[in-house]
Order: structure tokens, then sequence, then C-alpha cells
């Protein structure tokens, strides 16, 4: 289906997404930035109004302020993606209304990753939102459609009509974030999307400082890596709710090595939703060597392998399918480039725990610490630890209950022959 007006096309992603994907049917149409602040102040009110929180009485202007000082100073989407998924902001309270927490810290949900389409998140459509300029004397740039989670412009979609290329919305993009149109409330944008009826790509908000590089404009693909080119199925596949709040919280990463965002391709995010479907799937009580096969996910060089293991760890961590989950890396690796990669995609509060030896490694494993539920170590120090002096059938029995899920870094060399059978008959 094609469109000869840009009006027609938006009006028709806007009912797709409102009356089949999950989306708000009131769109928030022409609004200020001014008048967003407002909308998140009134949704941040209703999701923390209770006792403990706002205690019924609405966010001041000096209180929003506090907040927005917070996203001015991280500025740049590789901090403010961990804003958005620490799950809170703290502010002190100027209300004197709220006598109980008058000058006192509160803390306010902003988003849960974990919670989809369900509990406290709304999914806003913005028709046309009016951006700030650091042109003096420009007229105020408008926006085509952004997508608000819990009142947060985190995508915003630029679309052109029927026959006109692909480059025109992508350099529209560009051309507004040029002009200082996603600061402020608007830098909170993680992932843009550039639309004709015709081809999709998306792409992950480089910032103020960052470079758009086309290197990293993704089609979206289907389970057989057939690309997704159609506006409607765009719209199923990639914009839904669960996927967009997913792509948010899940699929894209703050790379704190080079300081940049990263959102995950599709191929990436089926072979990650598959290892934690598989998991999740597993009976436990079953103690059955054929239960222990598990599978593989076949990578080319430079296709993004790290990122989708830890993403995968990730995802079987929150999920709360396993007990622990064991990155393992022949020796020669460990310390070394994934380990790195590791720690440098995890969140404030994940600790990437590396082992010295194999008996800090048991330790580890008997551990029932939060942080010690994602451990990275290497295939020969897990084949060994049978052999660790000093330890008895206590300990042994202390990680045989727990649900340990293994990932194998690179399985050549040593992944083959006896390490990895003797780490099976470890861990039955």
């Amino acid at each position: 289906m094609g469109f000869t007006s840009e009006k027609a096309f938006e009006d028709a992603l806007i009912e797709a997404l409102t009356t089949k994907y999950g989306w708000d049917s009131d769109v928030i149409e022409y609004p200020t930035e001014e008048e967003l602040v407002d909308n998140w102040a009134r949704i941040l009110f209703e999701n923390n109004r209770g006792r403990d929180a706002l205690n019924e009485v609405p966010l001041t202007k000096g209180e929003i302020d506090q907040i927005l000082e917070q996203i001015k100073t991280l500025r740049d989407p590789c901090r403010l993606n961990g804003f958005v998924n620490g799950k809170e902001v703290r502010v002190k309270r100027d209300a004197k209304e709220d006598a109980a927490h008058f000058g006192k810290e509160v803390a306010l949900k902003i988003y849960d990753r974990n919670e989809i389409a369900g509990g406290k998140s709304r999914y806003q459509i913005v028709r046309q939102p009016r951006f700030s300029s650091n042109v003096s004397g420009a007229p105020h740039p408008r926006g085509d459609l952004s997508l608000l989670i819990n009142g947060m412009p985190l995508i915003h979609i630029e679309l052109k009509r029927s026959g006109v290329p692909l480059s025109a919305p992508c350099n529209q993009i560009q051309y507004y974030s040029d002009q200082g149109a996603f600061s402020g409330l608007f830098s909170l944008v993680q992932i843009f999307v550039a639309m004709t009826p015709e081809e999709t790509v998306y792409f992950a908000n480089p910032g103020p400082d960052g470079k758009f590089d086309k290197n990293y404009y993704f089609h979206w693909a289907d389970s057989n890596n057939e690309r997704v080119d159609s506006w409607n199925s765009i719209a199923q596949y990639l914009l839904s709710i669960p996927m967009a709040h997913q792509l948010i919280g899940f699929y894209s990463v703050a790379d704190a090595a080079d300081g940049t965002l990263k959102v995950m391709r599709s191929y990436q995010y089926y072979a990650a939703s598959g290892i934690s479907t598989r998991v999740s799937k597993r009976d436990w009580k079953i103690v059955d060597p054929e239960q222990q096969r598990g599978g593989y996910v076949w990578h080319a060089t430079g296709s993004g392998k790290t990122l989708t293991s830890f993403k995968s760890a990730q995802l079987v961590k929150e999920s709360g399918d396993a007990d622990k989950v064991v990155f393992l890396m022949d020796r020669i690796e460990l310390g070394t480039q994934s380990l790195r990669e590791y720690r440098a995609f995890a969140d404030a509060d994940v600790d990437v725990r590396d082992t010295a030896d194999t008996f800090a490694l048991m330790t580890k494993l008997k551990s029932s610490k939060q942080s010690d539920k994602l451990i990275v170590t290497s295939i020969q120090k897990a084949s060994l630890l049978r052999n660790v002096k000093g330890v008895n059938d206590a300990d042994f029995e202390a990680f045989d209950k727990k649900r340990i899920v293994f990932i194998v870094d690179e399985c050549h060399r040593s992944a083959f022959g006896n390490m990895l059978a003797t780490i099976k008959d470890n861990f039955p």
C-alpha cells in the first residue's frame, strides 16, 4: 500500500499502532516540549502517588526541574540509557503540602523493563512534537512521531511518502539533531526510526557529540533473516508492544568502553530471545543428559557475538529461570577482550564476576548473593572444579542444587575434547 502524502502515511501508522499494537488511543497532537514535560509529570505522579513516594502531592515545577537537570547533566544517550533503565529517579521534595517528605529525597519509579504491557507502563504516541532549536531566530522544527513510554520520548520516527528515498527521513533526523532538537526532554530518545511505506531502518541515537554512521542503520528481518520492509510489518514486529518496550530495556546497550549506545540487529534479538526461551522451558527436576545438550548460535566475525552472548546472559539472569549464568572462555581470552566487553555492557547494578582461581569459582557458585549471579570464568577452571583441594562433599551439594546455565564463548579449541564433557559430568 502506497501513500501520496506524508500525512496519510502518518495517519495509517498511528491507526495501526493504536488499534492493533498496544499504544494508547489518545494521541498527543502538536505539543510543545513544555506540554510534554507536564504530561510526564502527571504520569510520574500517577505512578508514584503512594505514601512512601509523593504522598498524594503532585510534583512541583522545582522538582521537575531537578529531574530535567539530571537529564541535562547526563547529556548523551549512552549515559541516559542507564538513567532510563535505572528504574527510578531521586528528587528532593520542595512541596510543603507533603509534610512527611518536605526537604527529603524520595525515589520515583520511571520505567521497569520487566513491567511490559501491564502494571504502570503507559504507551503514548505524539504527533508532530515541537522541538527546540540552537539556531538563533530559526522557527521551532516539528518532528513526525515520537513514542513515549511512561511519558519519556524514547523512540522517534521520521517518515516520508511513497516514492521518496529512505535517505530523506534519515537525513531529516540528522538535520534535526544538528539543529539541537534532541536536547532537553528529547535527549532521552534512544532509538531513531526512518521510514517510507516501502522501507525502514532503525538505529541508536549517537547523541550531540556522536556521529551518524550508516553502517549502523539496520533493517529489521524475520526469524529466517528475511528482510522486513513494508511499513505495516514494521509496525507489527518492531514498533508494537511488547517489542518497543523490550527494544529499550533489553535489546539496546550502553557500551561504557566507547561511550556509545548500541541497538541489537534482528538476528541478535532472535538469538538472545531463543536462548532465553530455551532456558525458560527447562525442567530442572529432570536430570537427563539429553537435557544438557543446549544449543548453539553461529556468528561470523564482526557480527556482535559478545553482545549477543551478554544479552542472552542478562535475559536469563533477570528472568529468574536460573540461579547462575556462567560465561566460559578459553583461558587465553579470559581477562582480555570478552571480559572487558562484558563489563562495559553491564548496567551499573550488575557486577560481572571474574574468578581468580578454581576455589574462587567454587565460592561464587555456592554464593546466593545477587552480585554473584553472572560469572565469567575459563573452561579450564570449570573442568577442574571437582579436583579443588580442601573442598568437601557439602560444597558440591551446595552448587549441585542450583540451576546453572553455561554460555560458551568461541565453540572451538578447548570447547571440544574432554573439557566440556568433564564440565557436563561436574554439573548434572
